[in-house]
């Protein structure tokens, strides 16, 4: 029974195993990883227009949850920049300025994601974690970098943008910088010398947090509130006020794909995190469990009134490089920024719009690698642009459809892969060893037969294009040919009667050039598939054959025509690759 709760709660495991050893690591971890996640979660609220409560909301259950159910042992969840700038995007034009439904939407959106997390998991789409490729995420996360930056300079800068995307927001700059306010810029540049003197006088030190807290104690010393120096205001404290869910089907249907887009870039930005710290510290992580985890801690969010969570980068840097060794990290520093939310939210009225919007600008800083991108045009042409158009498309024409066009982009890569995969043509080494013909010159083709992989599942949408290459090869061929024998096993994985109509005009064409057409695999299965569809197989059909070794010793005679194999090698060493 306890087994069966571990597997199902693997940070279970890891507390009920706990080592007294670990402890003091774990402890100073925590509170580093509050230090730096306080500030964030505030800033972060303030992104996806919510009071700044809920972002504190928004780091208690959640880390929790994870604590319980997550494989990682490092992994830091709370909100993210990507994730809080997509709730922005598609809540806000539904609140229509409504703080009270503005909150509402968003703990439904997020609600929504969990449920979309748990689906994923139960029917084992952990696979996801390599549905988006590394350059599509790289144009994703710098678009939304980018956008938040832009978005953030207006606090920084003391001005409201009237402007919805960046491109008319970038076209109104010189009329926006003649509004700067003074008091304002002077508190961000205040909040940047903070930051970065911090960082070098006290590398240790959260320099965010310092930051914020200095910024905060001049608003209230010195009352800038009569310079127009806006603060973020009073701060609800307590326990969260449960708000209902929006039940409206309209409103829904608005939430449903966002939701899902959001689900899918949230996992994979997680287990892009959780893997590389996985790595470094010597485990392995399950991605269905880290869905079902992330499901839950978005669930967690919504029942406490927060929004919408991820897997944290930066607050999980903080806990490797800290020393977090288990999960207890997650609940020391979920319980410190509890009783921070819980009793002492009155000083936080006092932290300057201005210092968020710089903590927002550097931790998007942070997320921008343009370098990455432009090396992808000596690595990869293809990959470059991929991440070049989910880039501009998250500029140009807003996050979410930058995301959904993401996501379309992952799925088109991989069907593109599907549809037109690689082939080869087989041929034998000295050592009867079958392997692919190449410029090496290390095989070569057996006199009369050609050998044909075809390195992707046959379905319906790439059948003809198999059939094609097939016969393009088979007329390259200066040999006389007399068998063609393909290698079933990477292709036929699954019944299709399109494939195998295919498979039944090719048998037709090569029959009527004496060819004798034969498959190397998977005998039982095809032979099962035949006897579904109504296909012959054998002399009256296509040869079906247990592998290509069995294959070749049949067409023995001329193997040892074909001068690759000596007179005195046995043809039961000849091996497929």
């Amino acid at each position: 029974m306890l087994s069966r709760l571990c597997d199902f709660m693997p940070g279970l495991n890891t507390l009920l195993n706990y080592e007294r050893s670990w402890f003091s690591d774990d402890v100073k971890a925590a509170l580093s990883v509050a230090a730096v996640a306080l500030p964030v979660a505030i800033a972060y609220a303030q992104l996806t227009g919510v009071n700044a409560a809920v972002g504190l909301y928004s780091c208690v259950l959640p880390m929790l949850v994870y604590a319980l159910f997550g494989t990682s042992k490092q992994l830091i969840v709370g909100p993210d920049a990507a994730t809080c700038a997509v709730i922005a995007a598609v809540v806000t034009p539904l609140a229509a300025g409504d703080s009270v439904k503005h909150w509402q939407l968003a703990v439904t959106m997020t609600a929504m994601t969990g449920f979309w997390c748990l689906i994923a998991s139960r029917f084992k789409l952990g696979v996801l974690a390599d549905f988006l490729s590394k350059p599509i995420l790289m144009g994703l996360l710098n678009g939304v970098a980018m956008t938040i930056i832009v978005g953030q300079f207006s606090k920084v800068l003391g001005f409201s943008f009237d402007e919805k995307y960046l491109l008319e927001r970038l076209g109104g700059i010189p009329t926006y910088l003649a509004q700067t306010h003074v008091p304002t810029l002077m508190m961000a540049l205040l909040t940047v010398g903070i930051y970065f003197g911090m960082k070098r006088l006290k590398p240790t030190w959260p320099p965010a947090m310092f930051a914020i807290t200095v910024g905060a104690i001049l608003v209230w010393l010195f009352n800038l509130g009569q310079f127009d120096v806006q603060s973020i205001g009073a701060v609800t404290g307590g326990l969260p006020l449960f708000q209902t869910p929006m039940l409206n089907v309209g409103v829904i249907r608005e939430l449903v794909m966002p939701a899902l887009n959001l689900a899918i870039v949230s996992f994979v930005s997680m287990m892009l995190t959780a893997r590389s710290f996985a790595a470094k510290n010597g485990y392995d992580i399950d991605p269905d469990k880290e869905f079902r985890a992330l499901g839950m801690a978005n669930i967690a969010s919504a029942l406490s009134q927060g929004f919408a969570v991820s897997g944290a980068d930066s607050r999980t840097a903080v806990n490797d490089a800290n020393g977090g060794k288990t999960q207890l990290v997650s609940i020391i520093a979920a319980s410190i920024i509890a009783i921070i939310a819980i009793f002492f939210t009155g000083p936080l009225e006092f932290i300057p719009s201005a210092a968020l919007g710089v903590v927002l600008i550097i931790a998007s800083i942070h997320l921008l690698d343009l370098k990455a991108i432009w090396r992808l045009r000596l690595q990869d042409r293809q990959a470059f642009y991929l991440a070049l158009v989910t880039l501009f498309s998250v500029l140009f024409i807003g996050v979410i459809p930058g995301i959904t066009l993401a996501v379309l982009l992952g799925l088109f890569q991989f069907i593109r892969t599907v549809m037109r995969p690689t082939d080869q043509i087989l041929g034998v080494d000295k050592n009867g060893v079958v392997r692919s013909l190449d410029a090496s010159d290390k095989a070569k083709a057996v006199d009369g037969i050609f050998i044909y992989r075809f390195n992707s599942p046959l379905t319906y949408f790439n059948s003809a294009y198999f059939k094609r290459r097939l016969l393009e090869q088979y007329a390259r061929q200066k040999d006389n040919i007399e068998v063609v024998i393909i290698d079933a096993v990477p292709c036929f994985t699954h019944l299709d009667l399109s494939v195998m109509a295919m498979l039944d005009d090719l048998d037709k064409i090569f029959r009527k050039r004496d060819v004798r057409f034969e498959l190397a695999g998977r005998k039982r299965q095809l032979r099962t598939w035949f006897n579904q569809v109504g296909m012959k197989s054998g002399s009256e059909g296509i040869y079906i054959h247990s592998d290509l070794y069995i294959a070749l010793t049949i067409n023995k005679n001329k193997l040892n025509t074909n001068g690759m194999i000596p007179h005195n090698t046995d043809l039961n060493e000849v091996k497929p690759s």
